[in-house]
């Protein structure tokens, strides 16, 4: 099928590899993933806030005044604000500026240096919301946490996949998935308990992001830096310590090798490389996918799930709680995805999840449509239960597809030319639209009411259809071998290659091909010291497997 081949060896010599899962690359991978929590957190408190009265009150009294006026108010419309929009989708504007921001420090300071000040300016954050006084002090707490989300963000992912050894580094990296579903979870919890704390009960649900921020800046501390990122920065005995350790074995030759040459290759491209031909693919793919993530329309629910359940009529705490039940359901879900990444691959779980999103919305539409009595507020019970399980439903969907795969690809189909500036293209887009998304949403199911889903169902089925013939499986592929694989794509060698370049590249001529990196030149191609030898057809019988 096109786009369709599963590609395990690429022909570089990632088979002489003796890495293993280590009790010490788990632990790092664990803390590191902490990053997550702060993401998570966020999206989980930020909405169920925003539905307590004396949070209204306080910073957005035209929102509390439509929900006084009881039924006279269009209920689709009754959380249409654009101020209220604006304190929610703030904190992604700043983390798209930030994420940007992160790309020289991560280079000058490395991935470690970018999470520890993700974790301290989110601490900031945490402490000026839950402290302000008026909107303006809680915007500019709000621009800190961005601040944090764009730096966690942007290295967190990055980190996880340059720790991991290949065979697992989808299992690795989705604990970053993991942790932001946790986050979620624990604040819809946290925002359940603090409902009835009168006056003050959303001054300590927003001021307990303090706690996860904490994890990640000092469990950032403590944790060495990648491999890639200390070689590239010089610290190449220091490197060799830690993938040595990471491997747990001394025997990381191959490997090593494989880092420093591309960290070489990498120093003698310019910064903009990524807006070279050969570089298309993944130029496309840092920003479609974090696009696409955030046309999924999951964050609707995340952001908003509270108040749409009080259009549907629940009261205050019943719809915390059904917020609460989908934020469950996510969890486990991404654990599902955790046990499966690196077993079904990625495409797999894609296209599935796709599938299975765009039913769920067209149901969710049907049923409000049908449903919902705007005029009385009214939703018989079991069309209410209706929506709540297939949201539930939508929610399982993304959490196994593309929550997780939509920070992982990005993060694993770059070589060391293209990986911060690619990875920050990823995060800078994905924080814009969510931006977008953030600020539209409400005015959108005022307007469009429940032809929302059926907007959000379209883009879901254009997605699919671009994982499925324009995205190559990256599944045990080594992180500094995937320029092979976008050179055996159907649509993408065309694109990168002309051909003379195809032509070389069928013979397996890689230099002449375009490929740079030594890292793809494959073991039977590499003499002593890791030099090429003259005359030889080192991936001919490569090739020849596929």
């Amino acid at each position: 099928m096109a786009g369709g081949m599963v590609v395990t060896d690429v022909g570089g010599r990632s088979s002489e590899y003796n890495g293993k899962v280590t009790w010490y690359v788990v632990l790092v991978s664990l803390i590191a993933a902490s990053g997550g929590l702060l993401f998570g957190y966020d999206l989980g408190v930020t909405g169920g806030v925003e539905s307590f009265p004396e949070f209204q009150n306080k910073f957005f009294p035209e929102v509390a005044a439509a929900q006084a006026a009881d039924r006279t108010v269009d209920p689709y419309c009754s959380y249409d604000s654009q101020k209220l929009s604006a304190f929610t989708s703030v904190l992604f504007l700043a983390g798209a500026f930030f994420s940007l921001f992160a790309t020289p420090v991560t280079r000058i300071g490395g991935r470690k240096l970018v999470m520890i000040l993700g974790g301290g300016a989110f601490c900031i954050g945490a402490i000026l919301c839950a402290f302000a006084q008026d909107l303006a002090m809680l915007i500019i707490g709000r621009v800190c946490l961005g601040a944090g989300v764009g730096f966690a963000n942007q290295a967190v992912p990055l980190y996880l996949s340059e720790i991991a050894p290949a065979h697992a580094r989808g299992t690795l990296n989705i604990m970053f998935q993991m942790a932001t579903t946790i986050g979620i979870w624990v604040a819809q919890w946290i925002n359940y308990g603090t409902k009835d704390m009168h006056p003050n009960g959303w001054r300590l649900s927003v001021g307990l992001a303090i706690v996860p921020a904490l994890i990640l800046f000092l469990g950032s501390l403590i944790i060495p830096d990648t491999p890639n990122s200390l070689v590239y920065r010089g610290k190449v005995e220091q490197a060799r310590r830690v993938l040595e350790r990471v491997r747990g074995t001394p025997n990381v030759d191959a490997e090593f090798a494989d880092i420093v040459e591309a960290v070489e290759n990498g120093k003698k491209v310019n910064k903009f490389a990524i807006f070279q031909r050969k570089y298309r693919p993944v130029l496309t793919g840092s920003i479609l996918i974090p696009f696409f993530q955030q046309f999924t329309g999951i964050n609707t629910i995340m952001f908003y799930a509270t108040q749409l359940f009080a259009v549907l009529g629940q009261d205050a705490k019943a719809s915390l709680l059904s917020t609460a039940i989908v934020g469950a359901v996510n969890v486990g879900s991404t654990i599902i995805a955790i046990i499966l990444v690196d077993r079904v691959g990625r495409k797999v779980l894609f296209a599935e999840g796709g599938l299975q999103m765009f039913i769920c919305f067209i149901v969710v539409a049907g049923v409000m449509g049908g449903s919902f009595n705007k005029s009385t507020g009214f939703i018989p019970q079991h069309s209410a239960s209706a929506i709540l399980a297939f949201e539930c439903l939508f929610t399982a969907g993304f959490a196994w597809s593309w929550g997780p795969l939509g920070w992982l690809v990005p993060s694993e189909f770059h070589n060391i030319e293209t990986r911060g500036v690619g990875q920050s293209i990823t995060v800078c887009v994905n924080f814009l639209f969510s931006f977008v998304i953030g600020q539209t949403y409400l005015t959108m199911l005022c307007r469009m009411e429940f032809g929302t889903y059926i907007f959000f169902a379209f883009w879901v089925f254009v997605m699919t259809c671009y994982v499925l013939f324009f995205l190559p499986e990256t599944k045990g592929v080594p992180i500094e071998e995937m320029g092979i694989l976008w050179r055996k794509h159907w649509f993408w060698s065309k694109v990168i290659m002309n051909s003379e370049e195809r032509a070389a590249f069928q013979k397996g001529d890689l230099l002449s091909a375009g490929v740079t990196t030594g890292a793809e030149v494959p073991a039977t191609a590499l003499g002593k010291g890791g030099m090429t030898v003259a005359g030889q057809d080192p991936m001919a019988k490569d090739l020849r497997q596929f």
